[in-house]
């Protein structure tokens, strides 16, 4: 019989279902309706800055790699931009470009060192965090720049109940979901991402794909923390390790479905496991559950998604074989087979042996027999 394929996407919107009955069960129960427009922002809110990580992160590991600079790089990013700002409305369009350009160079030499150099991207991205690390904590030690009013009115403004930042992160998820799924450079992610040997041997060129992934991601991280810059109106250089963005967000893309051996993943899914994650979070605060415990429940959630996911792969490798590559039949039609498998062997053996038997000489050169 063959069996229901359930897609990760629906997964994932079952999970978030299933969070959102049991958080606004647990927030009724407190006399608080999580329904309400401030509940509503705050998860809106929380997802803005761990989406964008999270974007980037997925654009890596579809690619079979890894990002752990990103927290350093979301740090760095708001102390450029609140320096470079300094208070001054019309320094802004200078402290974007630069903030940009600056988290554009980390990720090129993250993706230049993983395709050229060939050092794995989990060891690559730690050094170059480290590096980063030793920067910032060698030239500030606090906070540092001020962010004027004009930009802070990113991360403070909204239509309704939706945030302006979740708004232009939902846009920019569209734009990584265009590039994945219509342009070459998606398909040869993917193709990298599956098997590079593969896709090396299919004529794919596997430095460039994986060169733009690091690139997106550390763009996408240097997004987050002018967010945070306009929320804190500073820099500062504990903010990306404070929020713990770097392990989230590959949780985040787990939980959405991405194979974490690259090749197959979506970023709607990651858009989906960050929703549950905050809204995890938020149904923790409302209880004001103790923060160490919140790790508990995210590790467990993480783990029973993945279980899930796992599950599913196992069913699937068992449906292979046969019509269509599905087994259709039982193990009882399988022995009830092998009898006329043996006979097709033997045949198949006795039509070798004959070929066998007839000797090179007995063929002209033009193939006809003497």
């Amino acid at each position: 019989m063959k069996k229901l394929r359930i897609e990760a996407p629906v997964i994932v919107l079952a999970i978030l279902i299933l969070v959102l009955i049991v958080g606004a069960i647990l927030t009724a129960s407190v006399g608080r309706n999580f329904f309400s427009d401030g509940s509503i922002r705050d998860i809106l809110t929380g997802m803005s800055v761990l989406g964008l990580v999270a974007i980037g992160q997925t654009l890596v590991i579809i690619g079979a790699s890894l990002d752990l600079s990103v927290v350093y790089v979301v740090s760095l990013a708001s102390l450029i931009a609140a320096t470079t700002m300094n208070g001054k409305a019309g320094n802004i369009p200078l402290a974007v470009a630069l903030t940009l350009v600056v988290c554009a160079g980390i990720g090129l030499l993250n993706g230049f060192i993983v395709t050229v150099l060939k050092v794995n991207g989990f060891i690559t991205t730690l050094g170059v965090g480290l590096i980063l690390q030793g920067i910032l904590n060698t030239n500030f030690q606090g906070s540092a720049g001020k962010v004027p009013w004009e930009f802070q009115l990113l991360g403070a403004t909204g239509i309704g109940p939706v945030p302006l930042s979740t708004i232009i992160m939902i846009a920019l998820a569209a734009v990584v979901w265009f590039l994945l799924g219509r342009t070459r450079t998606g398909a040869h992610l993917f193709a990298v991402g599956g098997d590079p040997e593969i896709a090396r041997l299919s004529g794919v060129r596997t430095r460039p794909p994986l060169i733009v992934a690091h690139t997106l991601c550390s763009i996408f991280a240097g997004l987050a923390g002018l967010l945070l810059a306009s929320r804190l109106g500073v820099g500062t250089p504990t903010v990306g390790q404070q929020g713990g963005y770097d392990l989230l967000s590959i949780a985040a893309v787990v939980l959405g479905g991405t194979l974490l051996l690259g090749g197959r993943g979506s970023v709607w899914g990651t858009i989906g496991g960050v929703a549950i994650l905050s809204v995890v979070d938020s149904v923790m605060s409302v209880m004001q559950v103790n923060p160490f415990l919140k790790d508990v429940v995210r590790g467990v959630v993480i783990i029973a998604a993945v279980a899930v996911y796992s599950r599913r792969a196992v069913i699937r490798r068992r449906t292979r074989f046969g019509p269509d590559g599905i087994r259709s039949g039982s193990d009882a039609d399988a022995r009830a087979a092998e009898p006329a498998m043996a006979a097709a062997a033997a045949d198949l053996a006795g039509g070798i042996g004959s070929l066998e038997g007839t000797r090179p000489t007995d063929v002209t050169s033009e193939g006809e027999s003497r």
